[in-house]
């Protein structure tokens, strides 16, 4: 609490997406969310279970939320072959995305739009969504698209038909609408820039350069494995920057967490003052209500209704009507082999006797800041 305190009146003024998540996870499993009581009807023997916070920014909520969405999936997207494809762009253009934070929302739509174009131009349909990330391992500022694509998608006649996906077009295209993006903001001067780059001379001699090196795109070798095509996308849907599990290190001053080096796979370590290690995380949490993955094509949320039970005749593909979700209780099972509802005076399943509501956002973050002004010695 006094961290946080120490935090605001060094960086002052926070996004309230920042507020907004970083409340929640410091509530994440206590009772000012809410809780349920479950209780032994022979022993009486009591237990109170927390509601989590469900916040993007909870490692212990994406985790939860991840294996929720890999179990729907695994029913909803369509059994076929999977391309997964990052699109990265140059470091120098990272920090202009924190400077103009509308164009995180725009460059997923462009690297779905150029997959979609080569569908198009086959005269088919496929199904794609993106998850956009904006850090690295190392929690540095990293923009980036994970995007997967059926390796195939449904023509005018409802057949499914496959798709080659090639590389060099899709990078160069790829590079091409990015930097014609910076340019449109530019001239419409939408676009905040440092002051090295504010000049229009500048400013295209910048764009130039940029043109003239290889962008890298990576795109995976394609695999009708779906069990695995699933679990790598889940990968990335709602993990937060970083996990738990990755801290290694904290005395009160500095934090040490580890990461894979993709240059050389091996396994580093950072070590920074824990005000560095908290700004390091936050800048990374999105705006409130932003939508970090989107779907298109046969998955968009306006057309799978109807195009998504074509695809899944076109592969003779059976759904389920329902999809059953994994349960906080059944999760601690799979990972611990413990019942958390399981009495152990009388070899008997609690019962749930109330349930209690938390506080709303608004009342909560009161609570937190009465807390933080409170002396606590």
């Amino acid at each position: 609490m006094v961290i946080g305190l120490d935090f605001a009146k060094k960086y002052g003024k926070l996004r309230y997406g920042i507020i907004f998540n970083v409340t929640k996870v410091i509530s994440c499993g206590t009772k000012y969310l809410g809780f349920k009581r479950y209780s032994c009807r022979d022993c009486n023997r009591n237990k109170s279970v927390a509601f989590s916070c469900k916040g993007r920014f909870c490692s212990r909520c994406g985790k939860k939320q991840t294996d929720q969405w890999v179990s729907k999936a695994s029913n909803v997207l369509p059994k076929t072959r999977w391309q997964h494809i990052t699109f990265t762009m140059p470091d120098s253009l990272w920090p202009i995305f924190w400077l103009n934070r509308d164009l995180f929302g725009l460059i997923s739509g462009i690297a779905a739009g150029i997959i979609k174009e080569i569908a198009t131009k086959k005269n088919l349909v496929v199904g794609i969504f993106t998850a956009l990330h904006t850090f690295g391992r190392d929690l540095k500022r990293n923009v980036h698209i994970h995007l997967s694509v059926t390796c195939g998608g449904i023509n005018s006649k409802g057949k499914w038909q496959k798709l080659f996906f090639p590389a060099e077009p899709i990078k160069k295209m790829w590079r091409h609408r990015v930097l014609e993006l910076f340019r449109f903001q530019y001239i419409s001067s939408n676009l905040k820039l440092p002051s090295a780059y504010q000049n229009a001379e500048n400013f295209n001699n910048w764009m130039s350069s940029l043109y003239e090196i290889s962008w890298y795109v990576y795109l995976q070798k394609p695999s009708d494995d779906h069990k695995r095509n699933i679990e790598y996308l889940g990968r990335y849907i709602k993990r937060p920057p970083i996990s738990e599990t990755r801290i290694e290190n904290y005395d009160g001053k500095q934090v040490t967490f580890k990461f894979l080096d993709h240059y050389n796979n091996t396994i580093d370590r950072i070590t920074m003052p824990v005000m560095q290690f908290i700004a390091s995380l936050i800048m990374h949490i999105p705006d409130r209500y932003f939508r970090m993955i989107r779907y298109y094509g046969f998955l968009s949320n306006r057309t799978r209704g109807v195009q998504l039970p074509i695809v899944y005749k076109a592969i003779n593909q059976i759904v389920h009507k329902k999809t059953k979700l994994i349960s906080w209780r059944l999760m601690i099972w799979l990972n611990f082999k413990i019942d958390p509802l399981f009495c152990y005076n009388c070899n008997k399943c609690m019962n749930l006797r109330q349930v209690y509501y938390g506080l709303s956002p608004p009342l909560l973050l009161i609570r937190i800041n009465e807390l933080l002004s409170t002396p606590r010695y």
